[in-house]
């Protein structure tokens, strides 16, 4: 079976299952991380055939999170350590985006985090699936389109990029 390569840190690849989710993971972590977190360091992919594509839980327990389901695992997890955020990145391509409900079961797992917390919601582009979820994302989180990787649109609240307060 075909499998995607995506390079996750100096010159490491992993391989995930063929797939529109997979490539926008991998748009993701080669596209978006380093135009927004330069230097982060990738402790989690999620995988749609083996579902655990890469996982740091030594960098993760260090942030004072511990894991155990990956059904509440948002597809990608970045450590910004320059600015101390964990980014929780989830690629939209048929499932929902970080809308209300998500954002509290994500705000519930990481709740120990001695880092702040930034929530992405990642598409492959601003066409038919941006359109189809616009309505649910939730507030204080960013957006992110594959197709104008240079850009993010901030949904409210009082800064552009970063943690909001517990």
């Amino acid at each position: 079976m075909a499998r995607i390569p995506v390079r996750i840190k100096d010159g490491e690849t992993i391989t995930l299952s063929a797939g529109e989710h997979s490539e926008l993971i991998r748009a993701s972590l080669e596209e978006f991380s380093p135009r927004f977190v330069p230097n982060g360091e990738l402790i989690y992919v999620g995988d749609t055939g083996s579902k655990w594509g890469y996982f740091d839980r030594a960098l993760l327990k260090s942030l004072r999170v511990g894991v155990g389901q990956h059904g509440k695992m948002p597809d990608v997890v970045i450590y910004f350590r320059e600015k101390n955020w964990l980014i929780l990145a989830e690629a939209v391509t048929s499932s929902g985006p970080v809308d209300g409900r998500r954002h509290t079961e994500l705000s519930e797992l990481f709740s120990n985090s001695t880092a702040g917390l930034v929530y992405v919601t990642a598409f492959p582009s601003r066409g038919e699936v941006m359109r189809k979820y616009l309505s649910m994302i939730a507030w204080e989180t960013e957006v992110w389109s594959a197709d104008a990787p240079t850009h993010l649109i901030h949904f409210n609240g009082s800064r552009f990029l970063g943690p909001y307060s517990k």
